[in-house]
């Protein structure tokens, strides 16, 4: 992983205590400055920047990990963890680490296919309040699918999922589409989920 760049947002005495342990953080950090133009993989700030026009724009504008430190927690879902203060130097870094890591791993997790969220941790398909659980090879054929935006073949899906020949029996293929098919059918009323043609299977 990169040097993690953070944009802090806070009062001055906020930025002056990240200076002085500037030498002992593991990320680069930045003031809110209006030519700030780096990729931001973090927003650090402070409870009172929350109230101010600027700090708010920016908090729920900016596609970052967003950490709020306050000494009293504020209510609502736009931060992705709570710094408590007073804090170390050691929670600070973990803090802004850790929360990287997590939302890095929640992305490679999840895929969007159609309006389904594919999570490949629970091992679910989900749309709105209804899911199906998934076995491993559904999974590897829903992302095989979805990465690749063409027809696929069934001896393609079998050498890429099952890694069997591409001359050998294609049945193993259609057997779990049909199966998978007709879980998404029974649980979202989706006749159209996966589709296919002379060509091969797609979304």
């Amino acid at each position: 992983m990169h040097k993690l760049n953070v944009l802090v947002f806070g009062p001055d005495s906020f930025i002056d205590t990240l200076n002085e342990l500037k030498s002992y953080l593991k990320f680069n950090f930045y003031k809110q400055d209006n030519d700030f133009n780096k990729d931001v993989d973090v927003l650090f700030f402070y409870k009172q920047s929350y109230e101010n026009k600027d700090g708010k724009y920016a908090i729920h504008n900016i596609n970052a990990v967003k950490i709020l430190a306050t000494n009293n927690k504020i209510a609502g879902n736009f931060y992705d963890a709570v710094l408590k203060l007073p804090t170390t130097v050691n929670e600070i870094n973990s803090i802004i680490e850790s929360s990287v890591a997590k939302k890095l791993f929640s992305k490679n997790s999840s895929i969007m296919i159609k309006k389904y969220l594919l999570d490949k941790n629970e091992k679910k398909l989900i749309k709105e309040d209804l899911f199906i659980v998934l076995t491993e090879k559904e999974i590897q054929l829903l992302e095989l699918l979805s990465n690749i935006k063409t027809p696929i073949s069934k001896s393609k899906i079998l050498s890429s999922v099952w890694f069997y020949s591409s001359d050998a029996d294609t049945h193993t293929v259609e057997t779990h589409i049909y199966r998978l098919r007709k879980k998404i059918n029974e649980k979202f009323s989706d006749e159209n989920f996966i589709l296919n043609d002379k060509r091969g299977y797609y979304f």
